[in-house]
């Protein structure tokens, strides 16, 4: 099946809630416990429109969404500023059909195009299938924080994976 790649926009905010809701209530991919309102998300995509980061999205030909991914700030200090993480989402029932790996390598190519230098990625030591993903995509294991997160009656580990790429190529300090 073929699918159409692109930004999101505020039209998808309901598809996105609904796909961040179902991973919430029923996945440890997010650390969270309650729904998210469209409040939270009108708040979080304006986020990422004031630090130009992307929101990519792949749809069917119905243009539903299917699932996106994005990327954010990693640490809020300058000297990190090359440096972002990211994070994929796909609707439950289309998980295991390639769509990680097309959203994977599109945020790849966001981040290369932004002039990022590092991308991270923060995922549930549990969620082979994201490593996996993130391995056979160049990702690199960096270390795993035992404890970090306690849902679903357990404690949570975070393993954390990073891409070293080869952007920017003039690197600068800030003053």
């Amino acid at each position: 099946m073929e699918y159409k790649i692109r930004q999101c926009d505020e039209k998808q905010l309901p598809e996105i809630l609904e796909i961040f809701n179902e991973a919430i209530l029923h996945s440890t991919a997010l650390y969270d416990y309650k729904p998210r309102t469209m409040e939270n998300m009108q708040t979080w995509y304006a986020a990422k429109q004031q630090g130009n980061y992307p929101i990519v999205g792949v749809f069917d030909f119905d243009d539903t969404l299917l699932g996106f991914a994005s990327f954010g700030s990693f640490r809020n200090w300058p000297a990190y500023k090359y440096s972002v993480e990211h994070s994929i989402y796909v609707k439950s029932d289309m998980r295991g059909k390639g769509l990680g790996k097309i959203l994977l390598r599109e945020i790849i190519k966001s981040a290369e195009e932004q002039d990022y230098h590092v991308l991270i990625g923060g995922i549930d030591a549990s969620n082979a299938a994201s490593i996996s993903l993130h391995e056979k995509e160049g990702f690199v294991f960096c270390g795993t924080i035992q404890h970090a997160g306690y849902k679903f009656g357990k404690w949570l580990d975070l393993s954390f994976y990073q891409l070293i790429l080869k952007t920017p190529k003039h690197p600068v300090a800030d003053k």
